[in-house]
């Protein structure tokens, strides 16, 4: 199906139908920018907390607590995005 052929599809559907359609789509678009900001906050942490070889199959008593901070403030600041996208839904802002 061309692109001409999903538009003809699109503007049948009914006005409850685009709105669902559009919800899906604004559902699926925020899941991909939660995961793109895990695996780059995953990167990060990586990054900053082993720095050296990898020596063992666990992580050393410097790297432990470096991660593990560093995943409590994602877990921190994912919260404060929800809060905020909370506030913006009841609003009427998205």
């Amino acid at each position: 199906m061309d692109q001409r052929q999903a538009q003809v599809d699109i503007d049948r559907l009914s006005d409850s139908d685009k709105r669902d359609l559009q919800q899906s789509i604004n559902n699926e678009m925020q899941k991909a920018k939660i995961q793109e900001s895990v695996h780059e906050l995953t990167d990060i942490c990586w990054k900053k907390c082993v720095t050296g070889s990898i020596s063992s199959s666990s992580l050393d008593r410097k790297e432990e607590p470096c991660i593990q901070n560093c995943v409590e403030r994602f877990l921190d600041a994912n919260e404060a995005v929800l809060k905020h996208l909370s506030v913006m839904r009841g609003q009427g802002g998205m």
